[in-house]
């Protein structure tokens, strides 16, 4: 047979077989011809070149980040999902205040899944984010309803952190030296070991005990109790708050919102603080977190509260209007004299809670709680049958079961059989906490494990109906959630459609890019977000046994070494469940070290005064003392003045805290010469990590002389800020720092010298580690590298193109800026009227979210773009600023009136521009149309101009009646 010859070409040794689409290509939004059509306006001939020229030789790093090589987004979500399956997902009834939960699908879908809610920012200009701020006001509204206080925050990070600030709370308005706190010990573990950490950093005395016992014979500035107990019980606390008051102490009642829907409230009961958890309300377990922890008080006491606050004002229409209240009890204002160090809450997941409750509205909540209830009572009906001995005190969801050890071995054994975990209390007891998804067969299958394996004749339906209900003295008699939002939307269209109004209130990422500076608003892509809700990750209860979370184990393990090696550092925490909570963790574990060398007196923190407010905040609830150090006229650390004080307080110096680079965007060349400073006089350096966006890859704080650095995993590492939050803050620590990293009551975690810990959750919100996870798989070290360069690429290229216009405030080494930059709009309010503010409020009319106002420096614009947005974006928002310029510059020559112009009245709101009346000498055109790309798509702001004094000045933080809308 004859032989032919194939026309195919012989592959090529070298070719690549793995997926053509690189993920890179889709994070960097600049392709190889934007990159160098800003190269060249920039004069540089490549992008090595350009680092070179702004980031400092002697920090640089010598080869490349020894991190797995890039895989496409198919492969690491398949590699994902086989991480994710290690996980076993048994059914937990171990309650501590995390229960399994049924999240509506609508809300899952178009809240939780959905980046018109997810990439939104902290509302900080109002005007643009009426739509969750109403949620965020139903979140408050919903809180205090339930609780019976008078005003409630936006979101606290989690219950344990919720009640360590209420503990602050009750110093701030008793006074320092009015005594110790008491917490009952029948409150959650984890609450009692995260309110000691706090107490022992500010030397507060903690006494833990028998709330019927506690005598009061010390002065006590506030108390701590748990309704329903952590075993489940509920004992009426009105006598123990009556006596508390009657010494002069406040009380905290740490409590469950759906359990209130049944219970006589704290607020009713003569509370002070009520905190808690709203997880259970539609949050999946995410192996304990981020969930929204709730913190509710007496209006006395507003001005001392932690955290975020949405109150109602008005807009310059006369319009009911939400915006963030009382701002001045908040780190980035009042600095170490703030009332926490709060910046991140969880918004996203105040949110879901928030819909949740307005899906079900007040008679779905109480059906749904009467429900759980009459299961539980079927089952400590059932196990009485079984002969076994009950709490004896009433409960809602948690049946407590004092057996003995050898019959609790049994029942653990039988309960291992079913998949199922109970919790083992004491020495001989356990308890049982069922939820919204527990079924009848379910506790079937409880009372099967209960008789050790052996069949129940008991069916579970008799014995619920023959159950006792709640005694009368504790039930609940007051109504609540009567505002019709909770009313209003009960079929999924009706839902739909309100969630999809407020979404379309809110400029987020999928309109247009959030250029804030120092908040690095990045892509957050889908493939890092699908995960988050895939069952094997969200319903993993924090508390279950290792066994059962190998996969999380896998996944925060390699996670940790990834960002070891980014920083250069030798250990990282994943705990701190926000950026503050990161320097919080940092500093303790700096004092840690520091006393156990016997320096027990090294309390000092030195703050340069370009620093984010949550530095000084952070390091008073450390105990330390702050010494603010200048900054010279190029925006630098001064060093003269920070070597003088670090020789100055060098018997007490504990640490300086630096953010790098700087907060004025540049990379500082001394900041080797800075850190031996410290480290000559005796300390320790911390860097915020807040611009690490600048450093990934080029450098490693871990290498130029900080002992410790906390991430933002929700800028640098693509977590979405959710509005407000999640965020997580780990920390990374210098070898000799290792043994102090925070460890936990529960699920041993930590160094062998570990710090109490700063979180509720061993891992703080774990369920979203995916997503940095993810990000650095899909990446690589070339691409990591990459981003770094080309976010310090745009933000060279927009400051190069807007400086004829607005002076750079400051740069570095041969003009060059880090990856943001500083606007100075200063000189242009004398000549014009027109300040930062005003700037900020006309952006939204061309359809974009202001830069960073006023931080670090009064009258500036700080503005951060990341490497995720294209050259055709960029130039879109330098287009939009260069003609506000225009629009100043008309009011300085004369053309248009100081008191009214475009940039004056700014925003313009359709009702505005629409209006049959048109008072003002520009077009309505002008006013809402001013650049072509609005006449494509226009975003609309739905309030005009909201006057925030009005708003303080008359407090509302609850919804407002439907007819204030009319």
């Amino acid at each position: 047979m004859p032989t032919t010859t194939s026309n195919r070409t012989a592959a090529p040794s070298s070719l690549d077989l793995r997926h053509p689409d690189r993920f890179v290509r889709r994070h960097v939004g600049p392709g190889a011809d934007e990159v160098a059509a800003m190269l060249a306006a920039l004069g540089v001939r490549s992008l090595d070149a350009l680092i070179d020229e702004t980031v400092p030789a002697g920090i640089r790093v010598k080869q490349p980040l020894a991190l797995p090589a890039a895989g496409s987004e198919a492969d690491v979500l398949a590699h994902l999902r086989g991480i994710a399956g290690k996980n076993k997902v048994w059914r937990s009834y171990l309650g501590m205040g995390y229960h399994d939960t049924v999240t509506p699908p609508a809300i899952l879908r178009n809240v939780l899944e959905n980046p018109g809610w997810y990439t939104q920012y902290t509302p900080y200009q109002a005007e643009i984010s009426q739509g969750r701020l109403e949620a965020m006001l139903n979140f408050q509204t919903m809180v205090c309803d339930l609780t019976g206080m008078q005003i409630a925050n936006a979101s606290m990070l989690d219950e344990a952190t919720a009640a360590a600030e209420a503990m602050h709370l009750c110093y701030a308005v008793k006074g320092e030296d009015a005594g110790l706190f008491f917490v009952d010990a029948a409150c959650h573990p984890q609450t009692i070991a995260v309110v000691k950490t706090r107490a022992k950093a500010t030397r507060t005395k903690v006494v833990v005990g028998d709330a019927g016992t506690y005598d009061f014979a010390k002065a006590t500035a506030g108390c701590l109790i748990q309704v329903p107990a952590t075993d489940g019980g509920i004992t009426d606390p009105r006598a123990f708050i009556e006596r508390a008051h009657a010494h002069g102490a406040m009380v905290v009642v740490a409590t469950d919102l759906l359990a209130l829907t049944l219970l006589t409230p704290p607020g009713e009961m003569g509370a002070d603080v009520a905190v808690g958890n709203s997880q259970r309300f539609g949050v999946p377990l995410g192996f304990g977190g981020p969930h929204a922890g709730f913190l509710a008080t007496k209006d006395e006491f507003k001005r001392s509260m932690p955290g975020r606050l949405v109150g109602v004002s008005k807009d310059a229409s006369g319009k009911p209007a939400m915006r963030l209240a009382l701002g001045t009890r908040e780190q980035h204002i009042r600095r170490e004299r703030a009332t926490s160090n709060i910046c991140t809450a969880q918004v996203l997941l105040a949110v879901v809670a928030s819909m949740y409750a307005v899906y079900h509205g007040p008679e779905g909540l109480a059906a749904i709680a009467r429900r759980v209830h009459a299961l539980a009572a079927a089952l400590e009906k059932g196990a009485k049958g079984l002969g076994l001995a009950t709490g004896g005190r009433p409960f809602f969801d948690t049946v407590r079961i004092d057996c003995g050890a050898e019959k609790r071995k049994a029942i653990l054994k039988a309960a291992a059989a079913a998949r199922v975990n109970l919790r083992a209390l004491g020495k001989d007891s356990l308890t049982i906490a069922l939820d919204e998804a527990t079924s009848a067969d379910d506790v079937a299958t409880l009372l099967s494990v209960l008789a050790a394996g052996a069949p129940v004749s008991a069916k579970v339906e008799d014995l619920a109906a023959g159950a006792a209900g709640l005694p009368k003295e504790l039930a609940r008699t007051s109504g609540y959630l009567a505002h019709p939002v909770f009313h209003r939307f009960r079929s999924e269209h009706e839902l739909l459609r309100y969630m999809k109004r407020l979404e379309a209130k809110d400029l987020s990422l999928t309109t247009s890019m959030i250029p804030l500076g120092s908040c690095t608003m990045k892509l957050n892509a889908a493939a890092e977000m699908l995960p988050v809700t895939w069952p094997e990750l969200g319903r993993i209860h924090p508390f279950a046994p290792a066994a059962q979370w190998k996969g999380y184990e896998e996944l925060t393990t390699s996670l940790s070494a990834w960002l070891a090696e980014i920083t250069g550092f030798a250990a990282v925490s994943l705990q701190p469940n926000a950026g503050s909570q990161g320097e919080y963790a940092g500093l303790l574990v700096i004092r840690a070290w520091h006393e156990s060398r016997g320096d027990k007196g090294r309390d000092v923190c030195l703050i340069p005064q370009s620093a984010h407010g949550t530095n000084p905040a952070s390091a008073v609830m450390a105990g330390m003392k702050v010494v603010v150090v200048a900054c010279d006229a190029k925006g630098n650390v001064d060093v003269a003045d920070l070597k003088a004080k670090a020789e100055a307080h060098k018997d007490k110096l504990s640490c300086l805290m630096i953010t790098y680079p700087s907060t004025h965007g540049v990379f500082e060349a001394s900041i080797r010469e800075i850190c031996k400073a410290v480290h000559d006089a005796g300390g320790q350096v911390y860097m915020d990590g807040a611009n690490m966006n600048a450093q990934v890859g080029l450098c490693r704080p871990g290498d130029f002389g900080p002992d410790v650095c906390h991430l933002n995993l929700h800028k640098t590492f693509c977590i979405p800020h959710g509005g407000g939050g999640p965020g997580v803050g780990p920390i990374g620590v210098a070898a000799h720092l290792a043994p102090f990293l925070p460890g936990h009551p529960v699920i041993k975690t930590g160094g062998a010298k570990a710090i109490g810990p700063v979180s509720a959750a061993p891992f703080g919100s774990p369920s979203i580690l995916v997503i940095p996870w993810a990000y650095i798989a899909m990446m690589g070290p070339d691409g990591l590298t990459h981003a770094t360069k080309v976010a310090i690429l745009n933000a060279n290229y927009m400051a190069k193109r807007l400086e004829p216009h607005y002076p750079v405030l400051y740069k570095g080494a041969n003009d060059r800026v880090a990856h943001e930059f500083i606007l100075d709009l200063r000189p242009l309010k004398d000549a014009s009227g027109v300040e930062a503010i005003d700037v900020a409020k006309r952006l939204m009319d061309y359809g974009f979210h202001a830069p960073t106002v006023a931080f670090p420096v009064a009258g500036t614009l700080m503005i951060e773009p990341t490497e995720s947005e294209s050259k055709e974006e960029l130039d879109r928002l330098c287009d939009a600023l260069i003609a506000i310029r225009k629009e100043i510059q008309d009011v300085i020559d004369g053309k248009t009136a100081r008191d009214d112009n475009p940039v004056h009245n700014a925003p313009h709101t359709a009702a505005a521009v629409t209006a049959t009346e048109w008072a003002h000498p520009y077009s309505r055109e002008v006013a809402a149309f001013p650049a072509p790309w609005t006449r494509v798509h226009k975003y609309w702001p739905s309030v005009a101009r909201i006057d925030d004094v009005y708003g303080d000045r008359n407090l509302m933080c609850l919804c407002p009646p439907p007819d204030a809308y009319a």
